[in-house]
């Protein structure tokens, strides 16, 4: 019987065995913890999590819409609660038992028609031979390390090796970037440092986590308004609602609303315009004692951490077989690969309100796609042919993302799910 395995235990993980055990097909999961949660999961050795950390949409927002999250978790759950969530998850669709755990994958490379995965557990190498792998194993891994001209002698680390607000307490902190993470850690380092700077090189768009008592990413949505027109207007509510970053000495955005991701933290504007931060610009070089900045102004510290984020990453496949062009596989709907039909991204995908159910839209979609492709080889051929002319087209709804590495695999959610329903509608005509 074909074998498909699913690299990582995180939701997108889970959501993918799920649907594909669902459609009859031959699964196993391999995961590096000895438990599901991926990310979510801090005792994890591949958690880049911190002890505050929260997500930053709401729970109804993010949850799989037949698995909602309890009453009593937090609108905003903290990360051991949807670490005992997706355990939840688990159990009740009964996925444990296509999962081996404590599986550190090595190396995938094909092998004729299948693939051929090596993996080692209990310090012995392990060898699985595969019609089919789902990459699942997540985007928030590989740190992306800035660089800078010169030499910092004192305390010098990236948010993935950030855990808990001690390492601030008495010190003076210097963070990079300023992004969702980065200024969650601002506000951690707040209550623990004896100052603490920010550097702020890109402008952001800012809002609270609660509008009116109710979750920001809850209200409107009920009329779907054409992508340029709800920019214009959801831009001017953010200015409504938290004014324009400038008023708080940050720099504005040159760009127009959801063309990056934004600031979701009730706090950190807070703790700017209390002077409990204060906003650098961007690095010159590094000094023995601190950092010398653009404006000609040198800032002393005791540590320095960068929050400028993660770098796609499968460590265990060369990226010719995953049709990596630039800082991102092309693949169509982030998922197929127009050089491999048994080779799938899973979860490479990012947008604004997606959650983990538009996760488990693309896990339905390839659990039929795998289902054709064993039960009509004919009409999944079809598919790929589709597959194959549109694997450079992005699903940008008309926006003009900042072309930076963090956006490359960013998706306009509303067109991004239609394209899925319509590619599941076909397929379900092919049957």
């Amino acid at each position: 019987m074909s074998l498909y395995v699913v690299i990582g235990a995180g939701p997108m993980g889970l959501c993918t065995v799920r649907r594909l055990a669902e459609q009859g097909i031959n699964v196993i999961g391999l995961e590096a913890h000895h438990d599901v949660g991926g990310l979510w999961d801090i005792d994890s050795p591949t958690s880049t999590m911190y002890d505050s950390a929260h997500l930053i949409s709401s729970k109804r927002m993010t949850e799989f819409n037949d698995f909602p999250m309890d009453d009593d978790v937090a609108t905003y759950p903290k990360h051991d609660q949807l670490k005992r969530y997706f355990q939840a998850y688990a159990r009740h669709f009964d996925l444990y038992r296509h999962y081996q755990f404590n599986c550190w994958v090595e190396q995938i490379e094909p092998q004729g028609n299948n693939w051929r995965i090596r993996y080692r557990s209990d310090n012995k190498e392990h060898e699985l031979i595969a019609q089919g792998v789902l990459l699942a194993n997540g985007t928030l891994h590989e740190p992306n390390k800035v660089q800078f001209d010169g030499a910092f002698t004192g305390e010098h680390m990236h948010s993935c090796d950030y855990t808990s607000a001690d390492v601030f307490a008495g010190k003076r902190v210097l963070i990079v970037g300023c992004g969702n993470s980065g200024c969650d850690i601002a506000v951690d380092a707040v209550h623990r440092a004896s100052q603490v700077d920010m550097v702020v090189r890109r402008g952001y768009y800012f809002l609270p986590k609660f509008v009116a008592g109710r979750p920001t990413d809850t209200l409107g949505g009920k009329i779907r308004l054409p992508n340029a027109l709800k920019q214009r207007l959801d831009g001017l509510l953010v200015r409504l609602i938290s004014g324009k970053p400038s008023q708080y000495g940050l720099p504005d955005p040159d760009y127009k609303m959801y063309e990056s991701h934004p600031v979701i933290n009730s706090l950190f504007l807070h703790h700017i315009g209390h002077g409990d931060i204060r906003v650098r610009p961007s690095v010159s070089k590094l000094t023995a004692d601190g950092a010398q900045f653009s404006d000609g102004e040198h800032g002393a510290y005791d540590l320095i951490l960068q929050a400028t984020g993660y770098k796609l990453h499968y460590p265990f496949i060369s990226k010719q077989h995953l049709n990596w062009h630039g800082d991102a596989p092309q693949l169509y709907l982030n998922m197929f690969n127009p050089l491999h039909p048994s080779l799938f991204v899973m979860g490479m995908v990012e947008a604004a309100g997606l959650g983990w159910q538009g996760r488990d839209e693309q896990a339905k979609l390839v659990a039929k796609v795998i289902r054709l492709q064993q039960d009509n080889p004919d009409a999944a051929a079809r598919f790929f042919d589709r597959v194959k002319a549109k694997a450079g087209q992005r699903i940008d709804g008309g926006m003009r993302y900042l072309e930076v590495e963090r956006m490359a695999y960013y998706v306009h959610k509303a067109d991004y799910l239609h394209t899925l329903s319509q590619e599941m509608a076909a397929l379900g005509a092919e049957r």
